[in-house]
This record gives C-alpha cells, sequence and structure tokens, in this order.
C-alpha cells in the first residue's frame, strides 16, 4: 500500500484583488515524505502563494490542502505553523532579538523549558555551522548575508518539525555563499530526513538541490517530475527553463581548462 503524501494539493484556487488575479488556478501536487521539492517559475507564477497556502498564511478560494494527512481548513492556524519550519529570503530574522533568542522563539511559544532551549540553540548552531561563543549573542545586524540565512534555517528547525518550507532562502546571497549553504541544507535535509519545499526562479539551483521539481506559470502547474523527467517534456517554457543550465554547462565546459585536481589534467 503506497504511503500517503506528507503535503497534498488537490485543485486548489486562489485569487486576489476581489477575484481579478489568479494567483494559482486548479493546482494538484503531492509531496511524498522524505522528499526534497523544488518549485520553480518567474515573478507571478504563483510559486510562493502556493507555499503559504500549506501553512495557511493565506487561505485557499476552492480545493483542498493536506498536511500530514490534516485538511488544513481543520486546523489551527497557528499550531499548523508551528509544527512546520519556514524560512524567509533575507533570513526574516527579528532585528532585536539575538541569535539565540531567534532560533529559540518557537520552542519558547511552545513551553519547552529554559534549560532544553538553551540546549537545543547550541545543537542547531552545531548543525548550521555556526560558532556557538561567536555568534549566539550577537544581533542579525551583525552577521553577514549567509550567517543570518543559516540562523534562518537553525529557527525553523528548532521545534523539530517534519516539514520545512523555504522562500527563496537562498537567493540574495553572493554566488559562493549560496552554493556552500545549499550544499549544507541539503545535506541536513537528508541526516534529519525532512520534507523540503522549496521556491526559487532558479533552474540550477533546483536542478541541483531537489529531488523533483514542479513549475509554475501564471498560477498553474505546468509539469513536475525529476530533472530527467521534465527533459522529456514538449511544455515550450519548461525547454526555455532547461535551456539555460544546459547552455552554461556547455559554454563552463569550453571555457574552464580541466581541473588539475579531477585527475583530467
Amino acid at each position: 500500500m503506497p504511503t500517503p503524501p506528507l503535503i497534498a494539493y488537490a485543485h486548489v484556487g486562489k485569487s486576489f484583488d476581489g477575484g481579478r488575479v489568479q494567483a494559482v488556478s486548479d493546482v494538484s501536487l503531492e509531496v511524498a515524505e522524505g522528499e526534497f521539492l523544488a518549485i520553480v517559475g518567474g515573478s507571478g507564477s504563483g510559486k510562493t502563494t502556493l507555499l503559504r497556502l500549506a501553512n495557511r498564511l493565506i487561505d485557499a478560494d476552492s480545493g483542498h490542502i493536506t498536511v500530514e494527512g490534516e485538511d488544513v481548513r481543520a486546523a489551527d492556524p497557528i499550531r499548523l505553523r508551528r509544527r512546520i519550519g519556514y524560512v524567509f529570503q533575507n533570513g526574516g530574522l527579528f532585528p532585536h532579538i539575538s541569535v539565540a533568542g531567534n532560533i529559540g522563539i518557537t520552542p519558547k511559544l511552545l513551553g519547552t523549558p529554559a534549560p532544553e532551549i538553551s540546549s537545543r540553540v547550541d545543537e542547531l548552531l552545531d548543525l548550521v555551522r555556526l560558532d556557538r561563543a561567536q555568534h549566539r549573542d550577537r544581533l542579525p545586524h551583525e552577521l553577514s548575508g549567509g550567517q543570518r540565512q543559516r540562523v534562518g534555517v537553525a529557527r525553523a528547525l528548532a521545534a523539530k518539525p517534519r516539514i520545512v518550507l523555504m522562500d527563496e532562502p537562498f537567493g540574495a546571497l553572493d554566488p559562493l555563499t549560496r552554493d556552500a549553504l545549499g550544499d549544507d541544507y541539503h545535506a541536513l535535509h537528508r541526516k534529519l530526513g525532512l520534507t523540503t519545499v522549496m521556491i526559487t526562479h532558479d533552474m540550477t539551483e533546483a536542478i541541483l538541490l531537489a529531488d523533483r521539481i514542479a513549475v509554475m506559470r501564471s498560477g498553474k502547474l505546468l509539469a513536475q517530475g525529476t530533472p530527467s523527467e521534465l527533459s522529456g517534456s514538449d511544455d515550450p517554457y519548461v525547454g526555455e527553463l532547461l535551456h539555460t543550465p544546459r547552455r552554461q554547462a556547455e559554454r563552463l565546459k569550453v571555457l574552464l581548462p580541466p581541473d588539475a585536481r579531477d585527475g583530467t589534467a
């Protein structure tokens, strides 16, 4: 018997501005337990709306969404959000609260004892590769962009969620930091057995990090599948999205000499 999906969207629709803007239109999508799903699309494609519907930051107009088998409409939205990790673009940290305070805020709201929270903060700082002594008491403005994003990931993991939602989590970072943090999060996803849904406009990032990719355009789900499955899509927009990483790979092969470290030089 197949395992039920951890997140399921069934014919979901959402509009804004009195129905004049259809942000999400008749989307059906399932996310399996342990899966890393990337949702890709340009600005206005509906990808962030789809993410926010899962933890009821906004409510759907039509269709059904279930999380861990529960219809989100029947769930208390605050409790629902506290059991789902959420990583914002630029970290979304509270500016006047220390790193430790930011990471520990959800366990504190859940009534976790202070010594347990302190221990969890230390554990998470180790997990996201931030030195405890150097970073614990700093304020967000004293951190680099990559450090803030690492704290954002730690905060999302603080209450030991099974699901993590990520909204363009690495988009504002420089390429080296972005690559390192993407790899580190991917390792955490595997190590902790998480189910991750990540929004990105970068198809290369999606291919490198995700098990499966969903492509959104103008509120509609155009295609979904592994990178190789998407390569077989006859949708012109999907082909356009895949063209850029392919072209970059071809150009890099020509422009960069073989690296002596890989044994081919």
